[in-house]
C-alpha cells in the first residue's frame, strides 16, 4: 500500500453484530483541513475496477491494515460523495472494541485511504482531487473533513443501541454463568 493517503470524516456507530454504519467517508466540493478538495467523479473509475475485479473496499480500524473490523456492503459515488453502508463485526475483538468507543463517542471518524490518481494543485495550497483509486474506509479518532458523517446508528433489526447493549450484556451475562 505504498502511497497510501488518508482522508478523514465524522461519523457515529452501532453496538451489535450486524449493526448498520451508513454515510459518507467523502463529500465533494468541500475543502478538508489539509486544503484538499474532492471532486464529483474522483472514485468512480476506482470503483468500476473493483468491482469487475470482484474486490472491494475494506473496513479498518485506524487505517491498519492488519487490524479488518467489519464490511461495506455498499461504496458509491453519488452527487453529494461517497456513501458507504457496511457492518461493524462484533464477533472480532478490535470490531468489539470500536463499537463500545464509538458508542461513547471517544472515537467518531471515517477516513479513506486511497492513492492519488490525477490532482491538480491550488494557489495557497491544497489540491483539488480528480481521480483517486480507493483502497479502504477506516473508523478514526481524529477527523479531517468533519461534513461527512455516518447517518445511521441501528442494528439490522431496527432496535435502539441501548436494546442492542442491553441484549448484548444479558447474553454475555448468561454465558459466564454456564
Amino acid at each position: 500500500m505504498t502511497g497510501l493517503e488518508t482522508k478523514f470524516t465524522q461519523p457515529g456507530v452501532a453496538l451489535s453484530d450486524g449493526s448498520l454504519i451508513r454515510g459518507y467517508a467523502s463529500v465533494f466540493g468541500v475543502k478538508d483541513r489539509g486544503g484538499d478538495i474532492v471532486m464529483p467523479g474522483a472514485y468512480a473509475a476506482s470503483l468500476k475496477r473493483l468491482t469487475e475485479a470482484g474486490g472491494r473496499v475494506r473496513m479498518l480500524w485506524q487505517h491498519d491494515q492488519g487490524q479488518p473490523i467489519g464490511v461495506w456492503d455498499e461504496v458509491v459515488e453519488d452527487t453529494h460523495g461517497l456513501r458507504v453502508s457496511g457492518r461493524l463485526l462484533t464477533d472480532v475483538a478490535k470490531g468489539r472494541e470500536a463499537a463500545a468507543l464509538m458508542s461513547a463517542g471517544a472515537v467518531d471518524g471515517l477516513s479513506i485511504g486511497y492513492r492519488t490518481l490525477r490532482a491538480e494543485k491550488q494557489t495557497g495550497g491544497g489540491r483539488k482531487l480528480y481521480e483517486l483509486e480507493l483502497w479502504e474506509v477506516s473508523l478514526v479518532t481524529f477527523p479531517m473533513l468533519p461534513v461527512a458523517r455516518v447517518s445511521a446508528k441501528e442494528d439490522t433489526r431496527g432496535e435502539s443501541l441501548m436494546t442492542v447493549f442491553a441484549k448484548g450484556l444479558d447474553e454475555a451475562r448468561t454465558a459466564l454463568k454456564r
